[in-house]
């Protein structure tokens, strides 16, 4: 592991976020930095803000950054929030070409879920563990043992006929004017679909429903703890930084 400040940056569909993160600590050194999204959010578009968190940081080493789509060796294969030029796109390559740095791409829901097993609520829990994230869709993360099976996309399984982000994401909550009892209830249903499939030992529950868990966790029945995400918002930055200093030469 380094001892030395890490860049983390992460891409959502609306915001672009850097921090530099202590990796050994899994906290924020500074400020986060945000820059929009840029509309379309094309890959020299979204690269050049890259490079604008860089500099602004004023940073030369290793970066990790996070992305909204399956990302397999550093090219991405999906585009949900971003433009769909970035399909088959090397995210990795046009990062580290245009930063001067080695960059390391992951998917946005992993760089979550490693953040909350080496900082959060998932340290020092082995087994089967799920990282879900309720936002605009549902993201998920999946470890056993610790060891991440990146890029599982569990929010697009289909339950009762239609994928489960469709019918049980926050987003969907807000424009649905679900009451808390009655979303918990289709989470509820999802956990139990996924108990059923995967036996974990684990939920944890990530996104910005995270700071509201009292306000669905006693409707939930599934058997399998659940427990609140602890790193919020902060949880893709850290993430992606902890990668990539754990895995790129300096």
């Amino acid at each position: 592991m380094v001892n030395h400040p890490v860049l983390g940056i992460d891409i959502g569909g609306s915001g672009i976020k850097g921090a530099l993160v202590d990796v050994e600590k899994g906290t924020l050194i500074g400020e986060r930095h945000r820059i929009p999204t840029p509309q379309p959010a094309t890959p020299q578009a979204v690269t050049k803000v890259v490079e604008e968190l860089r500099s602004h940081f004023d940073y030369r080493g290793k970066i990790g950054v996070t992305f909204p789509a399956v990302v397999r060796h550093g090219v991405t294969h999906t585009a949900a929030n971003v433009d769909s030029s970035w399909i088959g796109a090397d995210a990795a390559g046009s990062f580290s070409k245009a930063t001067g740095c080695n960059v390391q791409v992951l998917n946005d829901a992993d760089a979550a879920g490693v953040a909350e097993m080496a900082f959060g609520a998932g340290r020092e829990h082995d087994g089967v563990v799920f990282m879900l994230t309720f936002g605009t869709g549902i993201g998920s993360a999946v470890f056993t043992e610790g060891e991440l099976l990146p890029n599982t996309e569990l929010g697009h399984l289909e339950l009762g006929g239609r994928e489960v982000e469709d019918w049980a994401s926050d987003k969907v909550r807000k424009e649905s004017d679900l009451g808390w009892k009655k979303w918990a209830k289709r989470v509820d249903r999802y956990l139990q679909y996924l108990e059923f499939l995967f036996s974990p030992d684990l939920f944890i529950i990530g996104g910005g429903v995270s700071k509201k868990s009292t306000r669905f966790f006693p409707y939930l029945e599934v058997t399998v703890p659940v427990v609140a995400a602890e790193l919020l918002n902060e949880a893709g930055i850290v993430g992606a930084a902890y990668v990539a200093g754990r895995t790129i030469p300096s």
